[in-house]
């Protein structure tokens, strides 16, 4: 049996390996942001959509939406003067219910200065209603070149970006590439923290 992993949703945990192709959109159309979709059908079902701050009209601030474009996650960026003094830059990802109520459901840690540099991103959950301990996973591995991997505490790659040599091929650019998700893995956990690293290095969700 496949171990399900929902940090946002069972809805999102499947039971076998996922391939999902993601698509930036320019800054100059809808804002920015990127369209997450299947890959391999010939309708090329959307999955997700994320807005980037040029839609939502406040930086550090990302929301991730299923595919009727209601709100799943919201990520923020924490601010202020002792942020800015901080070694780390932290994000907060919240699901959102139907209330509009924020559950916090896992937070990412950015180094921010040299003497942590080589601690690299991590990414811890919030613990849920049912009392289950929250989960640890980092990010290996470079995201502007779309070859990294987000990891859990054992080793195990839980998702993995990377970029199809025939669609290099026909494109210059890195506007499209995919992401392999492992089974049970919650998507919409995985694309909101891919989400974070596209704001990060300044890509589609950033003004």
């Amino acid at each position: 049996m496949t171990n399900i992993v929902p940090i946002v949703s069972k809805l999102y945990c499947y039971s076998s390996e996922t391939v999902l192709v993601v698509r930036r959109r320019p800054n100059v159309v809808n804002g920015g942001g990127f369209v997450v979709s299947e890959c391999g059908s010939q309708s090329h079902r959307v999955v997700f959509k994320v807005d980037g701050c040029g839609v939502l009209g406040t930086k550090g601030e990302l929301f991730l939406r299923d595919a009727n474009g209601d709100a799943l996650l919201l990520m923020r960026r924490k601010g202020g003067m002792v942020e800015a003094l901080s070694i780390y830059n932290k994000w907060k990802g919240y699901s959102l219910e139907y209330e509009g109520l924020q559950d916090l459901v896992f937070s990412l840690k950015e180094p921010n200065s040299c003497l942590v540099k080589k601690n690299g991103i991590k990414i811890s959950t919030e613990p849920r209603v049912d009392s289950k301990k929250g989960r640890d996973f980092e990010i290996r591995g470079h995201f502007p070149d779309k070859n990294c991997s987000i990891v859990d505490t054992r080793g195990n790659v839980v998702a993995q970006v990377g970029v199809n040599k025939e669609v290099e091929k026909l494109m210059a650019s890195k506007d499209l590439y995919h992401v392999v998700v492992q089974p049970g893995i919650d998507q919409a956990f995985v694309f909101g923290v891919i989400a974070i690293l596209d704001y990060i290095y300044g890509e589609s969700t950033r003004c």
